[in-house]
């Protein structure tokens, strides 16, 4: 190799090593086209998903997030995004709201575009924020594309900050019956005694404007039954429900969404509802002959969602 091929190697070998110092974060850097995806998130909700909320000012909102991204990427409150927030939210419809932990795409499947439900994720500010990434660099100025810090690294960081801020936001404008959909087949247990769900939605749920909380602990399919209604960190959230003075409910495996998990799964043991499909079967059998038992519960789950 000659000297102009060494030199070539020791470049690139310097720059990968600047590159992997530069990575000093635990979490993924900032997304690539981060301005546009928001400005674009904006305007296609106002049109699209929300038009009755046109008025609101997609470049205003733009402006009030990006003063977040000036800060040190360890030194950003919730407090700093009051004005994205305050510019950006609206009212939730009664009975629509749908808190989660540990089953994001199960809600967002289910909630279908706000159609069913509007969880934090399809409101305007949520659905800003979602499955992104963001912070500045830590001594320089510009976005850190590399790598962010996650909350093991320090705890106020840009997005961590940004997801208590929604979260609380979205609590307090909850109303009606609230409903939670937690995950009985995580190892951890299906409801985190410490996380967003806990630490800053409950605590910020409005008593006056809250009719009863229903709690959905749904298991994935072929999975195992870690916890379920009454049990485990389950029955503390009940407890602690109880305490704050809410009535609730709990069900194991709400059909509905049970039947959204057997989409893709008609086959599998735990989707053979067999007495109540049997049932609608027996109605009009020749429609449904030799066709599987979760078809006449999708037809009717169907019917259920029109009324």
């Amino acid at each position: 190799m000659g000297a102009a091929g060494c030199a070539l190697l020791l470049g690139l070998l310097a720059a990968g090593g600047a590159g992997g110092a530069h990575a000093q974060w635990g979490g993924p850097g900032t997304s690539l086209h981060l301005p546009s995806i928001l400005r674009g998130r904006c305007a296609e909700y106002l049109a699209l998903v929300a038009p009755q909320l046109r008025d609101k000012n997609c470049t205003a909102i733009w402006e009030a997030f990006k003063m977040v991204l000036d800060k040190d990427p360890c030194s950003v409150l919730p407090s700093d995004y009051d004005l994205f927030m305050n510019l950006s939210r609206h009212s939730i419809p009664r009975d629509k709201s749908l808190f989660w932990e540990n089953n994001q795409f199960l809600v967002t499947s289910y909630a279908e575009n706000t159609r069913r439900f509007m969880p934090l994720q399809d409101v305007l500010y949520g659905r800003s924020g979602d499955l992104l990434n963001w912070c500045r660099q830590k001594n320089a100025s510009g976005l850190d594309y590399q790598s962010c810090p996650t909350s093991e690294d320090c705890e106020d960081n840009a997005v961590n900050s940004f997801w208590k801020r929604a979260s609380m936001q979205y609590s307090k404008d909850s109303s009606g019956v609230i409903h939670v959909m937690l995950n009985g087949s995580e190892p951890t247990g299906a409801y985190p005694v410490k996380g967003f769900f806990a630490d800053f939605e409950v605590p910020y749920f409005q008593k006056d404007k809250i009719t009863r909380i229903e709690i959905w602990v749904m298991h994935e399919i072929g999975g195992p039954k870690v916890e379920s209604c009454g049990e485990g960190s389950v029955k503390i959230l009940e407890e602690r429900l109880k305490t704050m003075g809410f009535q609730y409910s709990c069900i194991d495996d709400y059909l509905p969404v049970k039947l959204l998990q057997c989409v893709d799964h008609s086959t599998h043991p735990d989707c053979a509802f067999n007495s109540a499909a049997a049932s609608i079967q027996r109605e009009v059998p020749s429609l449904y002959a030799g066709q599987s038992l979760v078809i006449p519960f999708l037809v009717a789950l169907a019917s259920g969602a029109q009324l």
